[in-house]
């Protein structure tokens, strides 16, 4: 049972991009024929998500298209594809690593369907070994970047010497529904955007980067109702509670405090917030929480202001941040996200 490091964080965006300016007018002319109140109260929601900047594997028009639901995913097929690929490549170059050095790579997403899953058409496009352990992630929502390196991890510490690739892709903006004028769609298209990353991990002798001390998943009770997507005709619907930074703070010392403990540590110990910017809200929360225990999370809110919540890839942003920083050794950092189930995961990490 070896130690698990964390040795890269690779980004990679989608070529369409455009200011929450620029997007504004187009809301107002999706929302013609709606009352002025509302028309109103959604451009509020947009100027004030804390998003400046979001990208996007289609073009702005081609997001106001009525589309059919397998139109959008076929865009959301070919283009996570493309993305994957150069994401993955980015961070094996970056590490220097050779593809076939891969022992397991596991793939994430949840804003399409794909089958076989993009893990399949990576081992191919980069021509990786025909032994390697594959595993998607679905389902899981903004939780699975976290997800992700919960199960690199666990198969790293029990299998010493070997490599893991975790690769999220997400287009939030393949699942935009153009005739569904509820709060939840009006909310999630404030806050999200699309985007892609790529951690690399290893649990060899001489492997770089910070030690993975320990890793938790947390189950809400009976919150399956909180988030998650509807599949309807017209594609994936979103679901999102306005209850969810209440409970988010209701449960939070749970959350926090117990696993902490269990691996010899505190909230004092820990120098690093390594936060999923769920949205603006989610961050306020979250921030007052943290604030109150003498932490700061503004690569959080910084990462939600350049691109928007990307889902399961918007985390691994907030750590690339962290990596690249000149951080002291023994410092301590905690990686926390939330999503669907209802659910927490966290990694407890150590420089």
């Amino acid at each position: 049972m070896g130690p698990v490091h964390v040795v890269g964080v690779s980004k990679q965006l989608p070529k369409y991009s455009r200011k929450t300016s620029d997007i504004v007018p187009f809301i107002d002319l999706w929302l013609t024929g709606q009352d002025d109140r509302f028309r109103r109260k959604v451009v509020k929601i947009f100027e004030g998500a804390g998003v400046d900047r979001r990208y996007g594997i289609m073009d702005i028009e081609e997001v106001f298209t009525a589309t059919s639901f397998e139109q959008k995913n076929n865009i959301y097929t070919r283009e996570v594809k493309v993305l994957g690929e150069q994401v993955l490549r980015k961070a094996l170059n970056q590490a220097e690593w050779e593809a076939k050095s891969l022992d397991y790579i596991i793939t994430v997403s949840c804003t399409g369907i794909m089958i076989p899953s993009l893990d399949a058409y990576l081992v191919d496009a980069l021509g990786l070994r025909q032994d390697i352990i594959r595993l998607p992630v679905t389902e899981m929502g903004c939780a699975a970047g976290v997800s992700g390196l919960i199960y690199a991890a666990n198969f790293l510490r029990s299998n010493p010497g070997k490599r893991a690739a975790v690769i999220a892709v997400e287009s939030p903006t393949a699942t935009f529904q153009l005739n569904d004028f509820s709060m939840a769609n009006m909310v999630s298209a404030a806050i999200f955007g699309d985007g892609a990353a790529c951690v690399l991990l290893s649990s060899e002798k001489e492997a770089a980067g910070p030690k993975i001390i320990g890793e938790e998943m947390y189950h809400f009770k009976n919150a399956t109702h909180l988030m998650g997507f509807d599949l309807t005709n017209t594609g994936l619907k979103m679901i999102l509670d306005p209850a969810v930074p209440e409970v988010i703070a209701q449960h939070f010392p749970e959350i926090v405090h117990p696993f902490l403990k269990r691996f010899d540590s505190s909230i004092d110990g820990v120098d690093h917030l390594i936060f999923h910017p769920g949205g603006k809200k989610i961050v306020q929360t979250v921030e007052e929480l943290f604030g109150k225990l003498g932490k700061n999370i503004d690569d959080t809110r910084e990462v939600l202001r350049d691109y928007g919540n990307m889902s399961s890839v918007t985390v691994l942003y907030v750590l690339e941040r962290f990596l690249n920083k000149d951080i002291a050794e023994g410092d301590q950092g905690m990686v926390l996200s939330f999503g669907p189930g209802f659910s927490a995961q966290r990694i407890l990490l150590e420089w």
